[in-house]
Parts: C-alpha cells; structure tokens; sequence
C-alpha cells in the first residue's frame, strides 16, 4: 500500500543537458507528504545514472567540502552543476568512513567493522554504479559482477530486500533532517531528502512504500543538503563541511 499523496502544484519535470556526453538527460524532480511529512525527490530515468559524478577532491587535493565550492569549481571549467546531494556518513577527519570509489579509483576499502553511530547500525550498505546499473545492496551482499565506477558505503540501509531494517521504531522519538539513496523496481535511481526532522522507520517506508525502492540506504541526517534550484533547495549553507558529494553536470 502507498501513503504518498502528492501535493498538488510542486510536481515538475527538468530536463538537463549531459555534457558527458552532449545527450539529454532527464530526470524528475518533486515533493510529496508520506506519513505527515513533505520530502524532496529526485528520481533519474534509467541509464541515468551513469552520468552521476562523485566529488570528494580536486585535482590540488583539496576537499570540495561543500556543493557550493563543487559548483564553483565547475563553472571555472564552463559547467553548470544540475543536481546534487551529500555523499555518506564520513569520519571525523573528514575522510569516507567506508568504501569510496571515485571514477573507477578506489580511495577506501569495504568497512566491515563494528562502532557507534548510524553508520554501525547494522546492516550498512553500499550504493553503488557500474556500466551496467546502478544499485544499493547490504554490505554482506555487496559483490558486483562488473566493475564499479563509483560506490559509496553509508549507513543504516534503510530498505534491504523490500523489508524495514529490523531496528527502526515506528513511534522512535529520534528525527532529524534525513538523506537517502534508492533504486526502484525499474531501476530507476531516487534521491531523497526530507523538509522536517523524520525518525528512520517514516524515512525508510518513504523509500519502500512511497517510492517502491525493494533496496534503499541512508546517506546523512542533520547536515544533510541537497541542490536542486528546481525544488528551490541550493545546498545547504556555504560553511557546511562535507566531505564526499554525488552530483550531476550540466553544459550551460
């Protein structure tokens, strides 16, 4: 069953240029209520995601940081920045806590450690893209048959095999602002974000029930920003640290 009801006058279509590959890429941008609360989706057409680019370094090494300094950094170079979204959980030296791949080049290993945090709270997962797709899976089950051009770890999953994670309350007093990544049914990738604090189990069935994603992972909450003008979010404040970044490119 779906609770989503979309509200009426903000669903809108975008259409950007890939200046990858001087293609049209499509994607939909749009709000809607699920469980008493207004969240902001981006959902790419199939094949999309291969034009979803990972930002954590530029080529000085020095961290992005922020969206801000991302679309800075690629209008010097004549783009324009079309979408974007914060990355994952990182560490507190402001480094991938777990498995980061950047442009087939991977920075940091599999984390299949214990600790503290959203992260830890187990089972984590992985979004990741290969030639083919892309995907979300658990860490146990992350084994892609192809080469991966760009994964990040994060956690918890909030979706894994159309289930809940087993830990989420329904009536949890914990909220915050919440990110997530998903692919659906028809392999669509969705990013989503939400406009109030949400607990994990409201934000998690927002992926299950709402956007019909069988696997979705959490990417960041509180500090969690996203750019996308169309749905009049221009991510986050400036002076916001964030480490890695998953945006898509556009020719002016």
């Amino acid at each position: 069953m779906c609770y989503a009801k979309l509200r009426s006058g903000l669903l809108s279509a975008l259409t950007f240029l890939g200046s990858l590959t001087n293609g049209v890429l499509a994607a939909t941008a749009f709000s809607l209520e699920h469980q008493g609360s207004a969240f902001d989706v981006i959902r790419l057409d199939r094949g999309d995601e291969q034009r979803l680019r990972f930002f954590w370094k530029q080529e000085d090494d020095t961290p992005y940081s922020s969206i801000h300094r991302v679309r800075e950094a690629l209008a010097s170079r004549g783009k324009d920045l079309a979408f974007a979204i914060n990355g994952g959980i990182f560490s507190e030296q402001f480094t991938p806590l777990g498995l980061y791949i950047e442009d087939g080049r991977r920075y940091y290993q599999l984390n299949r450690g214990g600790g503290g945090g959203n992260f830890f709270l187990k089972p984590n997962g992985v979004f990741y893209i290969t030639a083919r797709s892309a995907a979300v899976a658990a860490t146990e089950d992350y084994r892609p048959r192809d080469p991966v051009k760009n994964a990040v770890q994060s956690g918890p999953m909030l979706v894994i095999k159309g289930r809940l994670h087993p830990r989420f309350i329904e009536a949890s007093p914990s909220r915050f602002v919440r990110a997530g990544v998903g692919v659906d049914r028809q392999r669509r990738t969705l990013f989503a974000i939400s406009n109030a604090p949400v607990n994990f189990h409201d934000f998690g069935t927002l992926f299950r029930d709402a956007l019909d994603c069988p696997n979705a992972l959490y990417l960041d909450g509180s500090i969690a920003a996203m750019y996308a003008p169309a749905l009049n979010r221009h991510g986050g404040w400036p002076w916001q640290r964030l480490t890695t970044i998953i945006g898509l490119e556009s020719t002016p």
